[in-house]
């Protein structure tokens, strides 16, 4: 029974983890077809403003519910600042934004090793987070649970936001045809700006839960940006609910695999079977339907 449970849970929280990464992705690149490859990085800001904020606030219990709101803002004025200085030059230009946003997550790199050093510093859990529960034999982390209680807070909270709220309907306005919007007089500028804030915000969120897991650390991106976007591409562009599909499978795979060679190994299986399963399927899980589609 060990040998299928541990990887199951330890996998649904890895998959929550990319999940919360892919959420921004799904906005960026699902909705805008911008290829951020900074994206990561965005995760890494988050990881470090839960590390600053624990130097103010020393009470862990208290500066990591602290920590959420302000990763979602310093991440998404990060994210801010780059679609306005950068992005917004290259729209319909894909392969130009991810040469460029290449450069962009080493400068990033960079900065975080000249300000917080080479090799990461690591983040206080609360009390609260302390211990495990026992399910099935595996001694399952209170973090990991966290993981993935924010995941599908995060997840419910976009949802609200796109259907609910008259700015998600200016999104989805602005993606399914986006001169139409503007004739009706959505300022598709501003949905662009603001969804980049939204996107870039929610990898800083899920920054915070890496750093309870693992630290921070310069590199920290590079471990979630590749497969973040395959989680993306396989569920299906801009497809909330193939997102989280694809995100979990993604996990779970990589935990079984891992479990049966080495971690190395199991990133490059994960990554085979969803290129074998975009060779039968290229759309993903899901697709946007229209009068065009037939």
């Amino acid at each position: 029974m060990d040998a299928f449970t541990t990887p199951l849970l330890a996998g649904t929280a890895t998959g929550a983890l990319l999940l919360i990464a892919a959420l921004g992705l799904t906005l960026t690149f699902g909705q805008m077809g911008v290829i951020n490859m900074a994206h990561g990085e965005f995760l890494m800001i988050g990881a470090y403003t839960a590390f600053v904020t624990q130097q103010v606030v020393t009470n862990a219990d208290v500066s990591i519910l602290l920590a959420l709101p302000l990763a979602f803002v310093v991440a998404g004025m990060f994210g801010l600042l780059l679609e306005v200085a950068v992005i917004s030059w290259m729209y319909r230009r894909p392969l130009d934004t991810l040469l460029v946003t290449v450069g962009v997550s080493l400068v990033l790199q960079q900065l975080a090793k000249d300000i917080f050093g080479a090799q990461g510093d690591p983040v206080v859990g609360p009390s609260w987070l302390a211990g495990n529960i026992g399910v099935f034999g595996y001694n399952w982390p209170y973090r990991q649970m966290f993981t993935i209680v924010l995941a599908l807070a995060a997840l419910g909270g976009l949802a609200a936001l796109l259907k609910y709220t008259p700015f998600g309907r200016q999104i989805r306005a602005t993606v399914q045809n986006r001169d139409l919007a503007e004739t009706m007089g959505v300022s598709t500028r501003v949905v662009d700006r603001i969804t980049f804030f939204v996107g870039s915000g929610l990898a800083g969120v899920g920054g915070v839960a890496v750093s309870l897991i693992g630290g921070t650390n310069p590199n920290l991106g590079r471990g979630y940006i590749i497969s973040a976007f395959l989680v993306v591409v396989a569920g299906g562009l801009g497809q909330l609910k193939g997102t989280v599909i694809a995100a979990f499978a993604v996990g779970i795979a990589t935990a079984y695999f891992a479990d049966w060679t080495s971690a190395s190994m199991a990133q490059v299986a994960t990554f085979a079977l969803v290129v074998l399963f975009l060779q039968l399927r290229p759309q993903g899980l899901f697709t946007i339907r229209t009068r065009g589609l037939v």
